[in-house]
């Protein structure tokens, strides 16, 4: 059976075509790779590492990733993505470009070095097949780095139902054409994730504590700009497919892909983690 799905796959292609992430600040770019990369073992890769982005998208991880290993094999399933991951990757000679899905890109089994895949296995079909499928390719004590949307297991009970209403939102609005979700998203990145985020920027700044203002939904993006809420709005409304699980349901699949030593960022975005092939 495929693991992909053709209109997820267009979908992000679009998305990618839209927001293809040049008006975005280096700065910016770093603290974003920061909160995803922050418990990655760069110690375990060096400039004779190979490894794979698993589901580049626009290649904005492969951009600060590449230039420190010897190669990096990019994989996407959309056309449209990829060619803009190829022109925001155009000055890094090191790149291997896979227009393929999980589990059937031409990277040899047992050869890398190190592997990630962020945003991606929550939208296809099988999500514990696509964390074995990327395991899979990885060499014995090699790193993968994961992250998959959470099912809020560590938030109170009403920022559930919170997104309980927001996802019967999405799953009408995703069903949408492209010009319709862009506009949607766009509505609600200014009305909703732009207030939000502003009011707990100004609560910290006002020395609230952290775990007051984490309560405030989408408080993660406090310091982030309003083109990245824009992006993830039409990420977050415009894709059909979506999965969520709980921290301990992820773990259970690393380790029956074959990961041990796993360990989970306890900071926003929810859940990253990390874990290396027995």
């Amino acid at each position: 059976m495929k693991n992909f799905d053709e209109k997820v796959i267009k979908g992000f292609g679009d998305e990618w075509k839209k927001f293809n992430q040049d008006s975005i600040d280096s700065k910016e770019h770093k603290i974003l790779f920061s909160k995803y990369f922050n418990i990655f073992p760069f110690d375990k890769i060096n400039e004779d590492s190979v490894g794979f982005d698993m589901g580049c998208g626009s290649g904005r991880w492969a951009k600060i990733i590449s230039p420190s290993v010897k190669n990096l094999h990019c994989v996407e399933p959309s056309f449209e993505a990829m060619e803009v991951a190829k022109q925001n990757l155009g000055g890094q000679s090191n790149i291997i470009y896979h227009l393929s899905p999980v589990g059937e890109c031409l990277i040899e089994k047992n050869s890398m070095d190190f592997g990630y895949s962020l945003g991606v296995l929550h939208h296809i079909p099988d999500t514990r097949k696509g964390i074995r499928d990327c395991v899979d390719l990885l060499k014995k004590g090699s790193p993968f780095l994961v992250y998959l949307y959470y099912s809020f297991d560590n938030k109170p009970i009403w920022f559930r139902f919170i997104w309980v209403i927001s996802d019967q939102i999405r799953k009408i609005i995703s069903k949408l054409p492209f010009t319709l979700r862009y506009l949607f998203s766009q509505f609600f990145a200014f009305f909703i994730y732009f207030p939000l985020a502003r009011s707990a920027y100004i609560l910290e700044k006002f020395n609230f504590r952290k775990n007051f203002i984490d309560l405030i939904p989408l408080s993660f993006y406090r310091n982030s700009s309003f083109y990245t809420m824009r992006t993830d709005a039409l990420d977050r409304f415009g894709t059909s497919l979506e999965r969520r699980f709980t921290k301990k349901k992820i773990e259970q699949m690393m380790k029956e892909a074959g990961l041990k030593d796993i360990k989970f960022s306890e900071n926003a975005p929810f859940w990253v983690a990390v874990g290396f092939k027995n």
